[in-house]
């Protein structure tokens, strides 16, 4: 009885026993952020995924020559394994940690081009982002592997340029436009600052670095302008962008002074204007100097230029043809207006300073002393000057000497 129990029991056991060895045997399996069901690196210690997991053990301890040297081996003997882009950014990253930024730009290149759909994509333009703003902060490439002698701003500019068109309106491609407009303002590049400054603000304009784009932007165009005999285009521009400012944020405009750089600019553009009428006059063009001189005081009256413009104005009318001088505003109740100079009334002719009243202390009297009014200490007035008169449009006669010629 105990033989037959044995003999039915024995083929229980011996399942049992290989289903238990099976199960010990079995894998497990783990989720990745896919939610998939991957075998742990160390399952298989020649698989793919294993071989590299021990690079980037490597480069976690420190050791960067070793993981280098496994991820350019597993380059080679994986073409086509789908962790390659994997594989790349672990040699860029060893190559990186030894030094050799500017090699390691080679293969987070190949990532950004070859495998735009991987998940180090976004990983190896944050690399190439930070190498870019080192090099525009100033860091050179190495000099045959040794000397860091070779400029790499060209680099980072074209660097953070891709990173913009590759990552549009992601975080990372902001901090890359306004690294690249910051690059320009540090080197003086004041028109491609102003770009990409503008580029910001039209891009970015919920960005928390708008505000700084707009005064950039404004700094920029003011400071384009290398003065009258130069273009002005970059001035109109300033002043829109510093009338939008004072729309849009009132308390920062007041803050930076927007009235005062306005009068500025205004004042700028009007000694453009007189400027060019100088240059016709000194062409011996008195109409074409008129017209930028009417322009000037037109569209800009109260400005010093328009000022200085209305005490030469007499002069410059008497070279007009009459037609012309029909035609031309009425400069004479400008200047009385303006100036309190009538038409034939030199400037000169006025006294400076009126005579001190007598007994009234004078400049050159110390501090409770009071002049004596007498023949010595009173001020002489001030000489009186005939107003020059007006040039004539055509000469009235002939001159009635000959010049004398010596041997």
């Amino acid at each position: 009885m105990s033989l037959m129990l044995f003999v039915l029991v024995m083929p229980f056991i011996v399942v049992i026993a290989s289903t238990t060895s099976s199960a010990r045997a079995q894998v497990e399996l783990k989720l990745d952020g896919d939610d998939r069901w991957i075998a742990p690196a160390d399952a298989d210690p020649q698989s793919p995924a294993s071989q590299l997991h021990q690079a980037q053990l490597s480069l976690a301890r420190g050791d960067a020559a070793r993981a280098y040297n496994l991820a350019t081996g597993w380059l080679d003997r994986f073409p086509g394994d789908p962790l390659r882009a994997h594989a790349l950014l672990l040699k860029g990253d060893a190559l990186l940690a030894q030094g050799d930024e500017y090699k390691a730009l080679y293969d987070y290149e190949a990532i950004a081009q070859l495998y735009p759909g991987s998940d180090v994509f976004v990983t190896a333009l944050q690399r190439e982002f930070e190498i870019a703003k080192a090099y525009a902060n100033g860091l050179r490439r190495k000099f045959f592997g040794m000397f860091r002698w070779l400029s790499a701003s060209d680099d980072a500019q074209e660097i953070l340029i891709r990173i913009q068109e590759r990552l549009p309106g992601s975080e990372l491609a902001e901090q890359a436009g306004m690294e690249l407009a910051d690059y320009y303002f540090r080197q003086r590049d004041l028109q491609l600052s102003a770009d990409a400054y503008d580029l910001f603000v039209q891009n970015y304009p919920r960005s928390r670095q708008v505000e700084k784009a707009r005064l950039r932007l404004i700094y920029s165009l003011c400071a384009a302008y290398k003065g009258p005999l130069y273009d002005a285009r970059g001035l109109f521009e300033a002043s829109a962008r510093l009338r939008e400012l004072q729309a849009l944020d009132p308390v920062t405009a007041q803050r930076v002074g927007a009235e005062a750089l306005i009068v500025r600019i205004y004042e700028s553009e009007a000694s453009k204007l007189l400027s060019e009428a100088g240059w016709y006059e000194y062409m011996d063009d008195p109409i074409s100097a008129e017209i930028f001189i009417r322009r000037l005081v037109t569209k800009y009256p109260k400005s010093i230029a328009a000022l200085l413009a209305l005490k030469e104005i007499p002069a410059l009318f008497a070279q007009l043809p009459p037609a012309v001088q029909k035609q031309c505003p009425d400069y004479p109740k400008m200047r009385k207006d303006l100036l309190g100079l009538e038409w034939n009334e030199s400037e000169k002719s006025q006294p400076v300073l009126a005579p001190a009243p007598e007994g009234a202390p004078m400049e050159d009297t110390l501090p409770g002393e009071l002049s004596q009014p007498s023949a010595a200490t009173a001020p002489a007035p001030a000489p009186a000057t005939a107003p020059a008169p007006a040039p004539a449009t055509t000469p009235t006669t002939a001159p009635t000497t000959t010049p004398t010629t010596t041997p």
